[in-house]
């Protein structure tokens, strides 16, 4: 193996990849803003997440695995909890959920947003009360909006003319008053991956506001007086770093509730602007702090209530991934490195786009650092690769790591807190990893590996 020759611009570990980035001066040191915020590298070099070392935990729980740092998740949820003070802050049940967190979203004191009876049930089942819950979805069956209003769900958000109908015959046969929110398509194209902007109007979400859809929608709701149209919703995206998206969003979505007010004395209470925030995946990544974002938003919310003299409703926000983004590594072991005939060298793991479909899926780049111990060797710009019979099976483009990784070296990627298990499937027939969770030196299994077993259990022949 070869190690890359200095390029023109500086990098660090994480950075990702193209060929032109310096590599590191210490390819052991962790970028503290890709990582849980108890991880370190301990001095005899393996990397710890809350006082447990990798080689503890990969020796029992093994390989592919995704660790939870406990204590970054709490704290994660105080700081959107504390910046949006007096707001309802939203944890995305879609980035990751099991009953564990679903517990600790509740202790600390945040909202649930669930979009399939799937994660209806796993939210009711962990004891989570359902009025802090809401319901998303672009096609939610009668099945689920049955099991949301005997449930009592806190809102549901609406998503379609259809669904009005739906909801209105099941709330009139039932004798429920359920409360609801328009979602509103506003015609903002966020700066994101196309199949994570959800506001531009040739999409499938919501009604659209610059064809007159979201005003009739929220009038028919008022009209037929069966729900209770508590609000209106705005989702741009997701991981937005700009908040200058929801300055449009905003001023967009309060004139419609000025026309509402003006058509109907109605004035609505909530306003949801979604959220979506983003997080760092590479050091290319800067995301804001809670606190900064909370400022500039309730400053737009502020001016755009004055504007059309409104009085301001209450604040619903979602952050999205950046709650639990973060908290979460996935740890891999080598198998074989490969070097191409000079062109590339492939770092080969025990996983993939399997437990990780992201990179394949939406381009998405990621960091990796070699986990179990520190090398002195020089940087070598590798490609790190999992076990499936893919070629777009990649899990991180580039990286620069130690070039006397080998087989057996654990390697740590973070970030894959969201989404990563969320999206995981069985290709190959690979069972999908663990999630441990990791705490002021002990660890849990919140979800545990699956087996063989499992996926034959499914399988009846």
């Amino acid at each position: 193996m070869r190690a890359h020759e200095a390029g023109a611009l500086h990098g660090d570990i994480g950075n990702r990849g193209p060929a032109w980035l310096r590599p590191p001066q210490d390819v052991n040191a962790l970028v503290p803003q890709l990582w849980p915020r108890t991880v370190r590298r301990a001095e005899a070099g393996a990397v710890e997440i809350g006082g447990v070392s990798v080689l503890d935990l990969a020796a029992e729980y093994g390989t592919p695995a995704y660790f939870l740092d406990e204590d970054d998740l709490r704290s994660r949820c105080r700081d959107f909890a504390a910046a949006f003070a007096g707001a309802d802050v939203y944890y995305a049940g879609k980035s990751f959920l099991c009953k564990a967190v679903v517990k600790v979203i509740n202790e600390e004191g945040l909202f649930l947003d669930v979009c399939s009876g799937g994660e209806l049930a796993v939210a009711l089942a962990a004891g989570f009360p359902a009025e802090r819950m809401g319901f998303h979805g672009n096609n939610k069956s009668v099945s689920e909006l049955t099991r949301a209003l005997d449930a009592g769900v806190g809102r549901i958000i609406l998503d379609s003319f259809q669904e009005i109908d739906r909801l209105t015959a099941l709330a009139r046969e039932s004798g429920k008053r359920p409360k609801v929110l328009i979602r509103v398509t506003v015609g903002v194209e966020a700066h994101t991956h196309e199949f994570i902007a959800t506001a531009h109007e040739d999409q499938k979400f919501g009604f659209s506001l610059a064809g007159g859809a979201a005003f009739e929608a929220a009038i028919r709701v008022l009209d037929e007086d069966v729900l209770d149209l508590h609000g209106l919703h705005s989702h741009i995206g997701s991981q937005i770093f700009d908040t200058s998206g929801f300055e449009v969003a905003t001023r967009r979505v309060l004139e419609l509730q000025a026309q509402i007010r003006d058509a109907r004395g109605v004035e609505l209470e909530e306003l949801d602007l979604g959220g979506g925030f983003g997080i760092a995946y590479t050091t290319q990544d800067d995301p804001s702090p809670a606190g900064d974002l909370a400022k500039r938003i309730n400053k737009i919310v502020d001016a755009e209530c004055a504007a059309e003299n409104l009085r301001r409703p209450r604040l619903s926000i979602e952050p999205g991934r950046a709650i639990v983004g973060p908290a979460v590594f996935t740890l891999y072991e080598v198998g074989t490195v490969k070097d191409v005939d000079g062109i590339r060298t492939y770092v080969s793991v025990d996983g993939g786009m399997s437990d990780n479909i992201r990179t394949a899926l939406y381009d998405a780049s990621y960091s990796a650092t070699l986990a179990g111990r520190k090398s002195d060797a020089p940087p070598l710009l590798a490609r790190v690769v999992g076990k499936h019979c893919e070629s777009g099976d990649i899990v991180v483009k580039d990286e620069f790591l130690p070039a006397d990784v080998q087989p057996g070296d654990l390697l740590a990627v973070p970030g894959t807190g969201a989404y990563c298990r969320s999206m995981a499937s069985n290709y190959n027939h690979v069972p999908r990893p663990p999630v441990v969770a990791v705490r002021d030196g002990a660890s849990r299994v919140i979800v545990r590996r699956e087996t063989e077993d499992d996926l034959l259990a499914l399988d009846v022949g």
